[in-house]
């Protein structure tokens, strides 16, 4: 996908549910690709993975495997330590 960094995206969940991002960042970990969002009213961030639907058209999905999710999150932990250290 082709993201602005700090780009604004829209998300609908299950359940037909709108939901605004600011985009954090897009990192890449064992080869797969992740986005970093942020939802506009929190100050959490959230996770979620590139993958493609049944049509053929790239979808942002949830992590279901806990060791995969545990990978990403400290590559990106370990990629905003390096970047205080600048």
């Amino acid at each position: 996908m082709a993201f602005n960094e700090e780009e604004t995206i829209i998300l609908t969940d299950e359940g037909g549910q709108e939901h605004e991002f600011n985009l954090v960042d897009i990192i890449t970990v064992d080869g797969e690709e992740y986005a970093i969002l942020q939802p506009v009213e929190e100050d959490e961030a959230i996770i979620l993975k590139f993958g493609m639907d049944e049509d053929g058209n790239e979808v942002l999905c949830d992590i279901e495997d806990d060791e995969e999710w545990e990978r990403v999150a400290d590559a990106w932990q370990e990629m905003l330590e390096e970047g205080d250290e600048i």
